[in-house]
């Protein structure tokens, strides 16, 4: 795997909230289930929606624009076999949030 790349800091990503990040060229959102963090391509695969602004509901992220939702761990959109988000590892250290990108 690639290079772990710091994306923000811990404490502005409380249990049950999500923050966005760009990383290079990429939107990411970072969300938090219950201490643990989770990051995915941030953008809707429906209509591009914004899903650092959606509502996370255990590891459920909803999509503010058109309800789509997605499972944050598998990046999995519910309704469909084949929609799948950008998963990426991401974990804490020294209070602040990382996610490890894929190698080049």
């Amino acid at each position: 795997m690639g290079d772990w790349v710091d994306v923000g800091s811990a404490s502005d990503c409380a249990p049950g909230s999500c923050i966005e990040a760009v990383v290079g060229e990429s939107i990411v959102v970072v969300v938090n289930v219950d201490g643990m963090f989770f990051a995915m391509d941030g953008i809707c695969a429906h209509q591009g929606g914004p899903l650092s602004k959606g509502v996370l509901s255990g590891c459920t992220l909803t999509c503010p624009w058109h309800g789509w939702q997605y499972n944050v761990e598998t990046g999995q959109q519910l309704l469909s076999d084949t929609i799948r988000q950008t998963v990426y590892r991401a974990r804490e250290s020294g209070g602040t949030i990382q996610i490890q990108l894929p190698n080049p």
